[in-house]
């Protein structure tokens, strides 16, 4: 017993050496001739010691202004090459969009999707469902007076939660979660949800914790390690509550299938089940259950999450800077009126726009944007970026870029009004980020916020609760940047 367990113990021991010296010996040798430039690696952790994990977005800009607009941190064994700024983000997203536009392979998204969904999927998959997703947003209202119906009924049913506090403290974060939700579940399902309905309660926490998990150090970690999988943490948090949360989406359309009616499609899911029923024949069809499911969880999260986190930090900016609320309110009073605020108005109304884009631009909910892969080796301002190489295109340096606005860290509704007060496009404002891989929810999501923002400031003040004598303008951990936790007092108008 003995000698066999020496025998085994050396032989883990020699292979696990083996295996070390591997990684050390590719470490020293994988990286391309002309390779952007970045900070010096450790043997096996990389960069991971100079990182903040809680706001990596941060160590990068300052990285950027040490090594350029282009260049490379390694994240454990991985390397990366980061894009900083508008002129280099904007050229590689657009200009060469077909070498920088593939969606990164993250372990926690692979484990997650099976390489399914509209988000994280790649190839043929990604162009498919992307087309049938955008022309089926399309048929179901996405930039149409149908869906600004649904936006302004959810309008109703917000303004009433809000009056029910009667002007006294309230979280409004899974109120506002609930709205925005309630919009795009008009879409995947034919319509809305109740407030205070156990199922939609569920689906929105689970939801909600879901995303706050995946920006947590440990997810990151174990994106970086896969190896270290094993370990308890967020990681295996975000894999139980999917498993759950995708339980709850196919009760949901369960009953969309039992009623199916080919020539009455009246959601999302109904017209994926038409297009599955028509491919049942085909063993290659990407219209499947796994991928039906895949697909709705990906709207839905995407469809609730930065914009309802806009929203949050709309309100919240509007009791840090009473001034430009008042503004608002005065716009809004000279233009609309006490009639129903539509997203038509924003055009008559450039300092409320501006307002609206500055938000957006400050607060930065997708700060480091959703990392994208080179299709094939791209030689790309004056560097060799071999293909398969992941990319991170970093939005804050886009949305902070000094050559673009004037006060980049400060919340300023100038940058977005010329001398005379009208309102000016920035081709640098891209929240949403740019080429093939911008938000498909886009035109949706600027809509959504528009009218929400006016219905409420035309009908509330928003102010600190009594006692707050400075309103926090720090940021929580997340897949995006949340607001901290914190309460607001909305003042009925008389």
């Amino acid at each position: 017993m003995d000698v066999t367990y020496s025998a085994v113990t050396y032989i883990v021991l020699a292979l696990t050496a083996l295996y070390i010296l591997n990684i050390l010996r590719n470490w020293t040798t994988s990286t391309a001739k002309n390779f952007p430039p970045g900070p010096r690696c450790l043997p096996l952790i990389g960069n991971l010691h100079i990182i903040d994990f809680k706001e990596p977005q941060h160590t990068l800009t300052k990285l950027s202004k040490i090594y350029g607009s282009v260049f490379s941190i390694q994240m454990g064994m991985k390397k990366m090459v980061v894009l900083a700024g508008y002129e280099t983000v904007k050229d590689a997203l657009v200009n060469h969009a077909e070498e920088f536009g593939e969606r990164a392979r993250i372990p926690i998204f692979q484990k997650i999707d099976k390489r399914m969904g509209i988000i994280f999927s790649q190839g043929d998959y990604w162009k498919v469902m992307r087309r049938f997703t955008f022309a089926s947003l399309r048929a179901f209202g996405m930039g149409k007076s149908s869906i600004e119906d649904k936006i302004f009924e959810e309008c109703d049913h917000l303004t009433q939660r809000f009056e029910s506090f009667k002007g006294k403290p309230f979280d409004n974060t899974m109120i506002l979660n609930a709205a925005f939700a309630n919009i795009i579940l008009s879409i995947l399902l034919g319509h809305r949800m109740e407030y205070e309905d156990p199922t939609f309660l569920r689906v929105l926490s689970l939801t909600n914790e879901g995303l706050r998990h995946l920006g947590a150090p440990m997810t990151l970690l174990y994106n970086i390690c896969p190896v270290l999988g094993f370990l308890p943490g967020s990681h295996k948090s975000v894999l139980n509550k999917v498993k759950v949360l995708d339980a709850l989406i196919k009760s949901m359309y369960v009953r969309h299938i039992q009623d199916l009616d080919v020539n009455d499609q009246r959601s999302f899911i109904d017209a994926f089940l038409v297009r599955q029923k028509k491919e049942e024949r085909n063993p290659q069809s990407y219209f499947h259950h796994e991928s039906l499911t895949s697909v709705v969880r990906n709207m839905l999260c995407a469809g609730l999450e930065t914009t309802a986190t806009t929203l949050r930090w709309g309100l919240l900016l509007m009791m840090k800077y009473p001034d430009i609320q008042e503004k608002v309110q005065e716009e809004i009073t000279r233009v609309i009126g006490s009639a129903q605020p539509n997203y038509n108005h924003h055009t008559k109304m450039p300092f409320t726009n501006a307002v609206m884009h500055e938000i957006q631009r400050f607060a930065v909910a997708a700060p480091m944007g959703l990392p994208h892969e080179t299709t094939k080796d791209v030689n790309f301002k004056g560097y060799l970026i071999p293909k398969g190489t992941f990319i991170i295109p970093l939005l804050t340096s886009v949305l902070h870029d000094k050559t673009q606005f004037e006060e980049p860290d400060q919340f300023n509704p100038n940058h977005f009004l010329d001398s005379e007060g009208n309102f000016i496009k920035k081709a640098a404002f891209m929240p949403f980020s740019a080429g093939p891989r911008v938000c498909a929810g886009e035109t949706l999501a600027r809509m959504e916020v528009f009218i929400f923002f006016t219905n409420l400031l035309q009908k509330f003040t928003f102010r600190p609760p009594s006692g707050v004598t400075d309103v926090n303008l720090n940021s929580g951990i997340g897949v995006s940047t949340k607001p901290l936790p914190h309460m607001i007092c909305a003042i009925p108008h008389v």
